[in-house]
This record gives C-alpha cells, structure tokens and sequence, in this order.
C-alpha cells in the first residue's frame, strides 16, 4: 500500500515538475524572441537613419558595401515605391515596393516595421524602414539569426533548469516517501477501527495536516473504545437483570403454589361438607381470604415488574413526611405482625422531616421487605423498621432477627 501511495506521489510530482518545465521554456522562448526582436528593431532603425546622413549619390554606390559590413539587406526606394537599390537583388527586376507596410509608413513621413516572407528571396524578414530625402531606406534582417540566439537562451534556460529538476525530484521523493508511509499508516489504522482493532493508536507528531487527522482517529478510536465498554457494560448489566427475573419467576411461581394449594384444599374441604360446621367454615373462609390476598400481593409485584421492564413504571415525586411514610407502613402489616406474636420497634426521624419521593412506590417497598422479615421471623422475635438523615437524603431501614 505505502508503495503504491510512493509512486502516485511521485509520479504526480514528476508531471507538476515536467509541465513547470515546458511551460518555462515557451515563456522563455517567446519573451527571449520578442526582446530580440524589439532589441535589433531599434538597432536598425539607429542604422536606417546613420544611412540617410550620407550622400544620396554615395549611398547607391556603397549599399553593397554596407550591407556586408552590417550583415543587413539594404534598399532603397523611391517616393512612387519603385527600387532604386538592393544590397541582395537586382532592382530592374524587383515589383514596386509601395504595397509593403513598412514602406507605407515610411514613405508617409512615419517609421515602420513589419516581420513577413520576402517574395523575392523567399525568407522571413525583420524589415525596418524610416523616410529618407530620395524617398525611404529599408533594412532587413533575417529571422534565422534571432531563431539561432532563442535557440541558445533556450538551450541554456533547459539546461538549468534541468540541472534544478533532479534535485527537486529527490526532495519530492523524500518527502513522498514521508508522506506516504504516514499516510498508509493512516489508512491501515482506519482499517483495524473497521474490524473492531481499538486498542492501538497512531503517532501524532507536527501540526500537519496528516497529524490532525491522526489525532482525529485517535479520538474517534478511544471514543469507540469507550462506547464498547459502555456496551459490555450494559450487557452484563442485561444479563445480570435477566437471570434475576427468571429467578424471580421461579421464586414467584414457587410463592403462587402454597396459597393456591392452600385455597384449594379449604374450598374442597367446605365443599365436601365443612361449610355447614360452624366450628370450622368461618376459619377456613379466613385461611382463604388470607391466600388470596396473598395471590393479590404476589400478581401486584408481577406487574409491578413488568411495568419496570417495559419503561411504563412512573413516579409522582413530591414532599412528603418520613414519620407518616413509617406509621402507615406499620398500619399496613399490624394484624399479621401482632397474629404472629413479633415485637416491633419504631425509630422515627423529627416529625418536620420530608422526602421527595413518591409516596406510593416507598409505602409498597416497606410492605414488601417488612412482610419478608415477618415471613422468615419466628414467633417472639422483633422486626425494626426506622428512617434517619443522611446529608441531603434520608436512609430508610426494615431490620428483622430473622433467619433471612
């Protein structure tokens, strides 16, 4: 993976590096041609006008001359646009030249220039032509020559900047290579995040772009981390809660038997003849109705808890006394406490204390862990139940000499 990152890198630099090449040499070229250009157009424009100062019979005779010794063409021309002399051809038969947009201008008072194809030596021209006393001069240049002198500053353009292209590679290579290994580093820990690897983290060094997007993936790593653990918490805590409901079921089911065999067996033992004995039916009636408010109690839990399970369960909190949350908790269970014969000891908070709770749910709280203690607490023995301030909450306690 970090070689192919390498050699995209690379290869994406190179392109960079080769098209800044070329477009340094087209610049180069045209900017070098034109300066050329402008350059040798004032020099024969210097030269047009150093020519007029001399003689017009002198300068006929020497425009041979002159042209070898400033490697230039030379003409002459007259007023009407015909050739007077040419340094390069013969003028008898060369056309008029009064079409030709240098010497336009020149022959209206005006320097002109103009770069064309001669037709007469078929060769691309430099022309430059300034107004004279016999009509205009023109000298023409070549534009080999200034191809040639583009093709040297070219030549040397290239060759620096080749010579800079190499070591710009190697340093686009180094840092490529920097970059890529970090960055497949990068990509192989969002690969292990994906298949659930969260433990490792990567290395955040530097204020790059590359280290914030490590320390990104770092922070999504950890935050990961912390939602599994959260996760396995929960479902540990789900399984905790499941195997206390079944057992709950269990003991239920276990809790639902006895009164029901109870009621069962009394209502046979009524109907098979019991419930004309006065000795006997108003005590069994009493035994049925103690098992069937047992039933109630134990279907009241149930639903309770199902209410709990199903997010239904809600509760009306507001201020309410402790004291009077304790007496009718009492008042609740006093005949079964006083039948089965057990002391009960009352420890009671100031009567100005509040809780905020919900009345109802504490009230049955309290009934169902004082009718565990009464169940499990033999004859003679003592059940405590009591409330005091802690801090900002009040502690309640149901208390038993019970087996437990």
């Amino acid at each position: 993976m970090t070689g192919r990152i390498f050699l995209k890198l690379i290869l994406t630099v190179t392109c960079v590096l080769a098209v800044a090449l070329v477009a340094a040499d087209v610049l180069t070229s045209r900017v070098a041609e034109q300066s050329y250009i402008d350059t040798l157009r004032r020099e024969l424009t210097e030269r047009c006008r150093t020519l007029a100062l001399q003689p017009e019979a002198d300068l006929r005779s020497t425009v041979r001359e002159y042209a070898r010794a400033g490697q230039v063409r030379v003409t002459l021309i007259a007023p009407d646009g015909a050739v007077l002399a040419d340094s390069d051809a013969d003028p008898d038969r060369m056309e008029n030249h009064r079409g030709r947009p240098e010497l336009r201008a020149a022959l209206e008072g005006r320097e002109g220039s103009s770069i064309r194809l001669s037709p007469t030596l078929n060769i691309r021209f430099l022309y430059v032509a300034i107004p004279a006393r016999y009509g205009a001069i023109r000298l023409a240049v070549p534009l080999s020559r200034i191809d040639a002198q583009v093709s040297r500053v070219r030549g040397q353009v290239l060759l620096a900047t080749g010579l800079a292209f190499l070591p710009a590679v190697l340093i686009a290579a180094i840092l490529a290579r920097q970059y890529s290994r970090r960055l497949g580093d990068i990509i192989r820990y969002a690969g292990k995040l994906t298949t659930g690897d969260i433990d490792t983290r990567l290395r955040a060094q530097g204020r790059g772009e590359l280290s914030i997007l490590a320390r990104e993936l770092n922070e999504t790593g950890e935050k990961l981390h912390g939602m599994l653990q959260q996760l396995q918490h929960e479902r540990a805590e789900l399984e905790r809660l499941e195997r206390f409901r079944k057992e709950f079921l269990i003991n239920v089911s276990h809790e639902l038997r006895t009164p029901l065999a109870s009621i069962q067996g009394y209502a046979e033992t009524l109907l098979d003849g019991a419930l004309h004995d006065p000795l006997h039916n108003a005590r069994f009636v009493g035994i049925i109705k103690q098992n069937a408010e047992r039933l109630g109690s134990l279907v009241a839990d149930l639903m309770t808890l199902s209410r709990i399970e199903l997010g239904s369960q809600k509760l009306a909190v507001s201020p309410f006394p402790v004291c009077e949350l304790l007496r009718q908790a009492v008042e609740s269970l006093r005949p079964l406490i006083a039948k089965k014969g057990i002391g009960l000891h009352l420890d009671l908070p100031p009567e100005e204390t509040e809780a905020q709770c919900d009345s109802e749910a504490v009230h049955q709280i309290l009934c169902n862990l004082m009718d565990n203690s009464l169940k499990y607490t033999p004859e003679g023995g003592e059940l405590r139940l009591g409330a005091r301030v802690a801090g900002a909450l009040v502690e309640l306690s149901v208390a038993d000499t019970g087996a437990g």
